[in-house]
């Protein structure tokens, strides 16, 4: 149900028949004729046989052929997959004669189009429903009442939204709308009608799975990306991104819009329909895998973006954990009156199936803790009141991610004896940049784990993960499990079996501690579990049990920058069959904030193909770079590498070309950092090798630097310029910069993005910046 459009073919699918009233639409038999009917079809009397001599009667045509026109392709020829297009509105849906059923056209006439003469006004008129009782057959409804929809609608919602599997007991369950002949009442249309029960119950076709396997995407369509002046948003298939009615609810259950709109008021916001959160919640609720790669971070004056975006997918994240818990006690109740009338038979209704093979449903992976804490905060904050009565463990949980550490003044205490006595160093709090502060002012512990489960007064932290609704983890926690459940096979890690929203947040920050981390935890989701875990199959969704979870799972990337790991996770790993979508943004660069007046000389060095680039860009240095540096007298050579692998090859090089150098990476202790910034410093050592991730976990300020070498680019554009700033003012300072072809995504994000373009395709190879 995407909305595709096609040609109409101009006749109706089926015979035209003669206009029938709702009640007649809804396969409802009016009592008077319920007196004198002499036979039911199988869709109003249960199971009763045709009798043996009765000749087979041929089906009835569908209510909704008289109203959906069959589509065609442009030329005429069918289309192959058939839709049919409403006679009133522009909305579509897939209408095969074998595997699709007309049951959502019927609920679209009824509940959705206005426009429809069969449109039912729910709060003016009644519709009839029938109450089944035992009577030896158990197929012949015994009695009938009128019930008044917006009555009925209303006690209905209430229940949805403050019942749970657990609390439940037998008075709550009398108190689920009494189950009748018909299978759908308003508020299943509306759950069918909203994009998750359209993400849900779409069944795919071989064809279809073909497709997703081969993992080959165009990206078909791009729209201007609101409030960023060089974005725009790309998308495959069917553009997902129109134009919402402000006065409807933006498809979120109504308590929780109520509750978002309220909290969006009391902090000032006037416009709710144009904000940010509301914006990003309806690209998110599209059910497309969404890979934003220009989110601002909190830590980088970005709090008033990042909050945005975050409240937009929490908010996502908690409208498809309650929608499907309302999904099930619905199919609950249905399946607990059914076993009163009759316990003898089994139900294998399909639409009774709406379980995974765990409970948990959202997955959402963040780097630390402290951050974590800020997430699981804002998501009880966003719960409406009526569900947060209680919050267990909320103490010990603002204990374990609260802050804990204090940061100290590195820069001072690894300075030389001599100005660590000298009144030339002022006192400071800390000399490190406020983005630093920020990020790592609380607690940055990478190894955690938490379950939250929301029933129906009480969100319960540190809940079993098999009877969570959402897990909040860190890759490392996970991967944590997942090699313990290889290890002990006792153990296992089932609950990532059934996810279907993951989300993975500052993405940017988890390539810093360890990418194939998380890519081995991705990789690990929606696997077929080892054991059942009480899990009733007959209520487990098709395609769980078909293998193909993943194709169902959506996932949304959101990072400060994007890098070849984190495009190849969105390509390989994140393979939705609604589709993809991603910022494409253009960068003006980062030279400016280079305040000293240094040469900045780009090089840049050819490689045949990606595999091979890390053997290029090290012949060039060594055959072309290193030969000017090493003779020096002076030194005061800084290296600066991104990649830990590149700088062990180098600082092997290095040893066998017996330079004078000294090592700061992450992995060094600080006694031998602190040796080593005084020798370089001093004068001691010619050479001082250091990594990016060194950089990003201490922000250093290096001193004695005359000639800054980047052998290759940071990944963190506001890194550039701090190190090039960190250069001696002298009148020898030289900077040398090397790239390929293949550094694009970084080096736009230095230069900006059209001078980047020329520099990777210019018979040039060396490009000067002052």
């Amino acid at each position: 149900m995407d909305g595709t459009e096609g040609t109409p073919t101009g006749s109706s699918i089926g015979t035209t028949q003669s206009q029938l009233d709702p009640a007649a639409a809804m396969g409802v038999v009016p009592l008077v004729q319920l007196a004198s009917t002499t036979a039911t079809t199988a869709d109003t009397a249960g199971s009763e046989q045709p009798a043996a001599d009765s000749a087979p009667k041929r089906k009835n045509k569908s209510i909704a052929c008289d109203h959906f026109t069959k589509l065609t392709n442009a030329d005429g020829s069918k289309m192959d997959k058939p839709r049919a297009k409403c006679n009133y509105c522009p909305q579509t849906y897939y209408v095969h004669s074998k595997s699709n059923e007309t049951l959502s056209m019927r609920n679209h006439m009824l509940f959705a189009c206005r426009k429809c003469p069969l449109y039912i006004q729910s709060k003016k008129q009644k519709h009839l429903v029938f109450d089944f009782a035992d009577n030896g057959g158990g197929d012949i409804p015994m009695k009938g009442k009128l019930k008044d929809p917006a009555s009925e609608d209303a006690k209905t919602e209430d229940d949805q939204d403050t019942s749970d599997t657990d609390d439940l007991g037998t008075s709550d369950l009398e108190a689920e709308h009494n189950l009748g002949i018909h299978s759908q009442s308003a508020i299943d249309a509306s759950i069918c009608l909203s994009s998750f029960g359209v993400q849900l119950e779409h069944k795919l076709t071989e064809a279809e799975v073909e497709n997703l396997a081969k993992k080959k995407w165009r990206y078909k369509w791009d729209v201007p990306a609101a409030g960023m002046s060089k974005g725009k948003w790309a998308g495959t298939g069917e553009c997902c991104i129109k134009d919402v009615n402000p006065d409807s609810s933006y498809d979120l259950k109504q308590k929780l819009y109520k509750h978002w709109l309220d909290v969006y008021n009391t902090s000032g916001g006037k416009d709710f329909h144009s904000s940010r959160q509301r914006l990003f919640f309806s690209l998110f609720n599209s059910y497309r895998d969404m890979l934003h790669c220009n989110k601002k971070p909190f830590y980088h004056r970005g709090s008033e973006e990042d909050s945005s975006v975050m409240d937009a997918y929490i908010m996502h994240c908690l409208n498809h954990v309650f929608r499907t818990r309302d999904l099930v006690m619905k199919n609950d109740a249905k399946v607990a009156k059914h076993q009163e009338n009759a316990k003898n038979v089994i139900l294998t209704d399909d639409s009774l199936r709406d379980h995974g093979f765990t409970r948990p449903k959202v997955l959402i992976l963040l780097p630390m803790a402290s951050i974590a804490l800020r997430v699981v905060k804002r998501i009880i904050q966003l719960t409406p009141s009526a569900h947060k009565v209680n919050v267990d463990h909320m103490d010990r949980f603002s204990k374990e991610f609260g802050s804990e550490e204090v940061l100290d003044n590195e820069d001072e205490r690894d300075l030389p004896p001599s100005d660590q006595n000298s009144g030339n160093v002022k006192p400071h709090k800390s000399s490190k940049p406020s983005d630093f502060q920020v990020l790592f002012g609380g607690n940055s512990k990478d190894d955690f784990m938490v379950g939250i489960k929301f029933t129906k007064r009480s969100i319960k932290l540190y809940n079993d993960f098999y009877s969570s609704d959402m897990i909040v983890a860190s890759a490392v926690g996970l991967l944590k499990k997942i090699d313990e459940a290889k290890i002990n096979k006792e153990k296992d890690v089932d609950y990532l079996s059934s996810i279907e929203v993951l989300i993975i947040d500052h993405a940017d920050v988890i390539t810093m501690q360890n990418w194939d981390f998380l890519k081995s935890v991705v990789e690990q989701l929606n696997h077929q579990p080892s054991k059942q875990h009480g899990t009733d199959i007959m209520r487990i969704r098709p395609w769980y049990l078909d293998g193909h979870a993943s194709f169902y799972r959506q996932t949304i990337l959101l990072s400060y920058y994007s890098n070849p790991d984190i495009n190849n996770l969105f390509n390989k790993h994140c393979t939705n069959y609604r589709g993809k979508v991603k910022l494409v943004h253009e960068y003006k660069g980062v030279l400016p904030k280079v305040v000293l007046q240094v040469c900045q000389i780009f090089q840049r060095f050819e490689g045949d193909e990606i595999v091979n680039i890390d053997d290029a860009r090290f012949e060039h240095f060594a055959t072309k770079v290193f030969p000017k540096i090493k003779n020096s007298v002076e030194g005061g050579i800084m290296i600066f590498i991104s990649s830990y692998f590149e700088y062990v090859r180098v600082r092997n090089f290095l040893k066998s070309q017996n330079a004078s150098f000294c090592l700061l990476h992450e992995y060094a202790e600080q006694k031998d950092i602190s040796r080593a910034r005084v020798w370089f410093f001093e004068g001691k050592r010619k050479i001082m090798l250091y990594t990016e991730r060194s950089h990003f976990y201490h922000r250093y300020k290096i001193r004695g630097i005359q000639n800054l070498i980047v052998y290759s680019l940071p990944e963190r554009k506001e890194f550039y310029p701090e190190v090039v700033n960190m250069v001696d003012g002298s009148h020898d300072m030289a900077c040398t910069v090397l790239f390929s072809p293949f550094d694009f995504l970084r080096l736009e994000r230095i230069v900006g993005t059209a001078p980047a373009k020329r520099m990777v395709t210019s018979k040039m190879n060396l490009f000067s910046f002052t």
